[in-house]
Parts: C-alpha cells; sequence; structure tokens
C-alpha cells in the first residue's frame, strides 16, 4: 500500500477537483472515482481517473488495498429523484464500507450535509438529536449512522464531516452564488426568493484545509464534524454584494417561493471543529466573493 494514495469517490466534481489539485500539491497520488469524466477546466493531468458506479464496483476492488485515505463526495445531483439519491448517497456509502473494512486504510471521510439536521435550530450542534426533513438530507443521515456503527463494532475509521453552503472558483452552476454571479456577469434579470433567509457561506480553501486536517487527526475518528464559516449571512445580503462587485445584473426578488420544508436561518455551532481539528475558516464572504468572481470572469461558463 503507498504510503500517501488517495481515493476521491466523486473526484469531478467541485469539491472534488479542489480537493484534488490540494492533495497533489501535497505529493499525494490521487485515484478518482465517478460516474463522468471530469469537465475539461477540472480535469487535472497527475490524476488517474476510473469510471464507475459506486453500487457496481469492480475496477476499484481489484485496486482496493492501494489506498491509504478515502474521502466519499460521491452522490446523485438531482435530489428530486428519490430512488438515485437514496442509492448513491446511502448505498454506495454502505457499499464502499463493504469494500474498504477489510483494507487497512487510514481513515474514510465521509462529506455529509447541513441537510441531515432538517429543522434543527441553529447553531446547529453535532450532539442533537436528528429529523432530517428531505429525501437527500435522509439519505446523508442513514449514511451517518452506518458509518458510526462501522466505526462502534468494525473499529472502522470513519470520519463525517457535515458541510453547509460551500462555494468558490469551477462550481457548477446549480448552486446560489454561481447562478447570481453568472447572471450578474451577463447583466440578466434573474428571479430570485425574498432573501430573507440566513445562510452560512464557506469558502472552499477553507473547505479544504478543514477534510486535509481530519484525514490527519485521529482524534476525527469516530465522530461527526460540522464545518462551516460559523456565522450566517442574510440570502438578500450575499447577492447584493456581487451585484456591487461585479457592478452589474438584476436580481428580480420575490419572485420564487420559499420551499415548505426550507429552514429559514442555517448555520452550523463551528467549536468542535476548532477543539478536535484546530481548524477555523480565515477567508471572509467578501473576500471569497472576490475571489470567486475574478475566476467566473476568465471563464464565464463558471465551470
Amino acid at each position: 500500500m503507498k504510503s500517501k494514495h488517495i481515493l476521491i469517490v466523486g473526484g469531478t466534481g467541485f469539491i472534488g477537483y479542489n480537493l484534488a489539485k490540494f492533495l497533489l500539491k501535497k505529493k499525494y497520488s490521487i485515484t478518482s472515482l465517478s460516474t463522468r469524466k471530469p469537465i475539461k477546466k477540472r480535469k487535472l493531468k497527475k490524476v488517474k481517473y476510473i469510471l464507475e458506479d459506486v453500487n457496481k464496483i469492480k475496477k476499484i476492488i481489484k485496486i482496493k488495498d492501494q489506498f491509504t485515505y478515502v474521502i466519499n463526495l460521491a452522490g446523485y445531483v438531482d435530489h428530486k429523484n428519490k430512488r438515485l439519491t437514496y442509492n448513491s448517497h446511502f448505498k454506495g456509502c454502505v457499499n464502499l464500507v463493504k469494500i474498504f473494512r477489510e483494507t487497512k486504510i487510514k481513515a474514510f471521510l465521509q462529506v455529509g450535509s447541513s441537510l441531515e439536521y432538517g429543522k434543527l435550530k441553529s447553531p446547529q450542534y453535532e450532539n442533537k438529536g436528528l429529523t432530517p426533513v428531505s429525501h437527500y438530507g435522509r439519505s446523508k443521515f442513514l449514511a451517518t449512522k452506518f458509518l458510526l456503527k462501522s466505526f462502534k463494532f468494525h473499529k472502522f475509521p470513519a470520519i463525517i464531516i457535515r458541510a453547509y453552503q460551500v462555494y468558490g472558483p469551477r462550481q457548477d452552476n446549480n448552486r446560489l452564488i454561481p447562478i447570481v454571479i453568472t447572471n450578474c456577469l451577463k447583466n440578466n434579470s434573474f428571479f430570485c426568493s425574498e432573501g430573507s433567509q440566513l445562510r452560512d457561506f464557506l469558502y472552499i480553501d477553507d473547505f479544504i484545509l478543514a477534510i486535509y486536517k481530519a484525514l490527519k487527526c485521529k482524534k476525527a475518528v469516530g465522530k461527526i464534524i460540522n464545518v462551516g464559516y460559523g456565522q450566517p449571512y442574510k440570502v438578500k445580503d450575499a447577492i447584493i454584494k456581487i451585484k456591487k462587485i461585479i457592478k452589474q445584473g438584476r436580481p428580480l426578488f420575490n419572485k420564487i417561493k420559499l420551499r415548505k420544508d426550507e429552514n429559514k436561518i442555517l448555520f452550523p455551532s463551528i467549536l468542535k471543529a476548532l477543539k478536535i481539528l484546530q481548524w477555523r475558516p480565515t477567508t471572509s464572504f467578501s473576500n471569497g466573493i472576490k475571489k470567486t468572481i475574478l475566476d467566473y470572469k476568465k471563464n464565464t461558463k463558471g465551470v
């Protein structure tokens, strides 16, 4: 087994690309497992790309003993499809654990979601009881419970990082920040909600550093750790800030209704990340947005 070989499941996505780029600089060997090839702007020369579904893994089984760490970012993007969401986010995780339970990996890091908390009031703490509302949140929560049981009964080195709103360069144009940036760069009119929601926005570089620290931290094994900025930001203010920086764009507020299951105030307590990982975010929303806009200006498609 190579001492620095990492498998990134879902390595062709926004987070996977940025994580692989960071780890390559740290001299790790990277293998990406995903169902799709990386788009041109997210392809890295030194990464080995394997195309396979997490529920039908054959190629990875043959080389499973090569890996020191496994990071699971995989999952179906369209959360409206209940079956595919459940299969990719829960069953896929179970399949990966069964494969790597017999190997000697040092850590299996699962990127969970803030939606596992459902409508739990913010700031959200890791030790609170959960009642996820969405199919996605429930699937992620089931994966978390399975991983914790695997740690308890099989000493499987699971770590769960619960992510909040991560944004930054090369993100797909299907999330709030890239949608707003893209429309403003094109000087479009675009529909928005009332924007009264409070959200936690974390810049990608800070998130990647948290993942890296968790991989290297023995105290993180067997634990759930929230990773976010830790301070809420009003959605309307975020949209207006982006508009002011770009100096164009016409957001039309109150044109999109809020979802019934939407949590109006959503942000984490990050005390556990500070205590265990010795991690805290260092990129302000203003600086993170400026860096992201600069990247999008170089590539107006935002990918």
